[in-house]
């Protein structure tokens, strides 16, 4: 009875209000931080930063204060996950932490937001230096709410995604996907929560190639194209979907993914299969 009453609990809309502020904030702080990064590296040789700790930190506690009976998954801190908990909040401070710390604009905030059946339902993404024809990009998804991109409602794809002339790809799939038989156009930007979200945001965007990718790095993006009918694949066809492996371990999806419409993801994966 316990575990059902908490499925129903709806996050009330004031503190997420709160908690948007906050990101955004963080955000802010980020942009101010970037001209005197200093890198350092994880374990695995990943760049680390002091800007990423602190934002963690501060998400961390605006997060637990106001919805303590939810968890909260952040690539910076390990912090317990209760299976039973309302909610799962998913945070990246910075999403694209190479790029952010050689100056570069395309770098996120990303907080993704899980129901408790594992599903992206919601999420605060902010890209401070990376927009529309504007200085940043903003979006916000709260459960059960609606879709806004820089304070626009977004009911419905501003443009046919099924077939695929223009892709954004993570670094890394490059070396893996055969090229050999597409002739559209791609983009990387250095930051897979950009990657993934692009075919929303823009127009002439209709898909998304991904490799090797955790838990903070797809969570924000793939609520984003959930709620537009969207979705992500892995290059057998099989929908990705948050796994004790990749919740629990924090473990990486180190196999290809593919995001967009059915129809534009059946398109990617005949022009662009892995090699």
């Amino acid at each position: 009875m316990e575990e059902k009453k908490k499925s129903n609990i709806k996050l009330d809309k004031d503190k997420l209000d709160i908690l948007y502020a906050e990101v955004l904030s963080c955000a802010k702080y980020a942009v101010e931080m970037q001209s005197c990064i200093t890198r350092s590296y994880k374990a695995d040789g990943s760049v680390l930063t002091k800007t990423d700790l602190e934002i963690s930190s501060r998400i961390i506690t605006k997060v637990k204060y106001l919805f303590p009976s939810c968890n909260i998954i952040s690539e910076e801190e390990q912090t317990p996950y209760d299976c039973t908990a309302p909610y799962t909040f998913v945070l990246d401070p910075i999403d694209g932490t190479d790029v952010y710390s050689n100056g570069f604009p395309s770098f996120a905030l990303a907080l993704g937001i899980l129901d408790n059946k594992r599903i992206p339902v919601g999420c605060m993404i902010v890209a401070p230096r990376f927009g529309r024809a504007k200085e940043s990009l903003e979006i916000r998804l709260d459960p059960c709410g609606k879709l806004l991109i820089d304070n626009e409602i977004i009911k419905e794809l501003d443009a046919d995604k099924d077939v695929v002339k223009q892709i954004t790809i993570s670094s890394k799939s490059q070396k893996k996907i055969n090229f050999d038989n597409y002739k559209g156009k791609v983009r990387t930007f250095g930051s897979t929560i950009i990657h993934i979200v692009c075919p929303v945001v823009f127009p002439f965007i209709q898909g998304c190639i991904n490799q090797r990718a955790f838990i903070w790095d797809i969570c924000a993006s793939h609520a984003v194209l959930n709620h537009l009918g969207m979705s992500i694949v892995y290059k057998d066809g099989t929908p990705l979907t948050y796994t004790d492996k990749i919740i629990i371990d924090r473990d990486v999806c180190d196999m290809t993914l593919y995001c967009g419409t059915e129809k534009g993801i059946k398109d990617m994966m005949r022009a662009l299969p892995e090699k």
